[in-house]
């Protein structure tokens, strides 16, 4: 639950029984509100992991493929956007859906790496923890046209994080028994 406070400045909103100190009003003429809810994604993941969502609903109601964000779902995925290329669907027809599908692929990297989203001139990354950046929405358009994987595409970053990982952990390892 989100709750307003002013932190400094004008009068506070009101909420009924001011409880809170804070909730009095200052001198300053300008009012500054904040809320107690803290988001714990960043900003750049809003649009992406909306994408993901609507294709993983669409999917799960329309064509009843459930998605659960998992790398074997992703082979599904694949499948899927094979099956569009062979029906001979305009790209322009099937632009979003491709879009949705690479933002799906891109959570699922995000959920097993503990990637972020990054996001630059309406273009949308995965930042993974060793520092690579993958694209997946484009992926899921070279996809279509017979030339990528988005399986491969997971299977490589979370292959390449889980490397990563290890070594970090490695060389953690060695420098503890170090004297």
């Amino acid at each position: 639950m989100s709750v307003l406070r002013r932190e400094r400045g004008g009068p506070a909103p009101f909420l009924g029984n001011r409880t809170d100190p804070r909730d009095v009003p200052h001198t300053c003429s300008a009012p500054v509100y904040v809320t107690t809810f803290h988001e714990t994604r960043p900003n750049a993941a809003t649009k992406p992991v909306r994408w993901a969502a609507d294709a993983a609903s669409a999917m799960r109601e329309g064509a009843r493929v459930r998605l659960d964000y998992s790398a074997q779902s992703v082979w599904r995925v694949d499948r899927i956007i094979e099956g569009i290329r062979q029906e001979g669907a305009p790209y322009a027809a099937v632009e979003s859906v491709l879009r949705g599908f690479g933002a799906y692929a891109g959570e699922v990297i995000v959920r097993q790496t503990g990637a972020e989203w990054w996001s630059g001139n309406g273009e949308h990354w995965i930042r993974t923890p060793d520092g690579r950046m993958w694209d997946p929405i484009d992926e899921a358009r070279r996809c279509f046209h017979g030339e990528g994987s988005l399986r491969l595409l997971c299977r490589d970053a979370v292959t390449a994080a889980g490397q990563a990982a290890a070594g970090v952990a490695g060389q953690a390892a060695r420098a503890a028994k170090t004297p």
